[in-house]
């Protein structure tokens, strides 16, 4: 319970504060979402766990959202890159007990898996099937962990309930992302305490 408590608390605050920051500045998404949970307030009155996990778009903007072992091996590159001696290098050799650092930002970046506009916040993407050569890369993935589940299932509920009481926007502060072991929201030119500036009113 500890571990589910309070391991996730960080991590999913910061990952909502990621989604409202994004959605005030996508008015449009914010509407096509808000009409989503309408709609299933409406057939469900308090929407239930299954469905809810299941809406179709609320579940992309939160993937949209998230997307932007001691021995010895040898790991296969994707492509290859070129030595010293100019002969390419199809494979690396990693003795044990080597640190390797994972850069999960630029694997979800790669325009070589997601596409030309990897770049781009679009979670019409999960909408559609993802291109082939994602499903061929073979990358660790954490849609089918538990810790992940639940965060999802935590962002899901929080976003379901303000995005249908109340609009979004952005406020005039320029808001800068620190990256570190958890991305947190500052204000540009203080601080650097975590803060998100936002403009809150009702939804009609």
């Amino acid at each position: 319970m500890t571990g589910l408590i309070f391991a996730a608390m960080d991590t999913t605050s910061n990952a909502l504060s990621r989604t409202l920051h994004i959605l005030a500045q996508h008015p449009e998404v914010q509407e096509k979402l808000r009409q989503e949970i309408r709609e299933a307030r409406e057939q469900y009155g308090k929407i239930p766990h299954d469905e809810l996990v299941a809406l179709p778009y609320l579940d992309a903007i939160c993937r949209e959202t998230l997307r932007l072992s001691k021995k010895d091996a040898v790991l296969p590159l994707s492509t290859p890159i070129k030595g010293r001696d100019g002969k390419d290098i199809h494979e690396i050799a990693v003795p044990k007990n080597t640190q390797i650092l994972i850069s999960i930002l630029n694997c979800n970046r790669d325009t070589s898996l997601w596409g030309s506009d990897a770049l781009e916040w679009k979670p019409e993407r999960w909408l559609s099937p993802l291109p082939e050569a994602f499903g061929e890369a073979r990358i660790p993935g954490v849609y089918s962990h538990l810790g992940f589940k639940f965060s999802q299932l935590e962002m899901k509920i929080v976003l379901s309930v303000l995005v249908d009481h109340y609009r979004f926007s952005p406020s005039k502060e320029e808001i800068v992302w620190n990256m570190g072991p958890i991305a947190i929201p500052t204000v540009k030119g203080q601080s650097g305490k975590p803060a998100l500036p936002i403009k809150i009113e009702l939804a009609a």
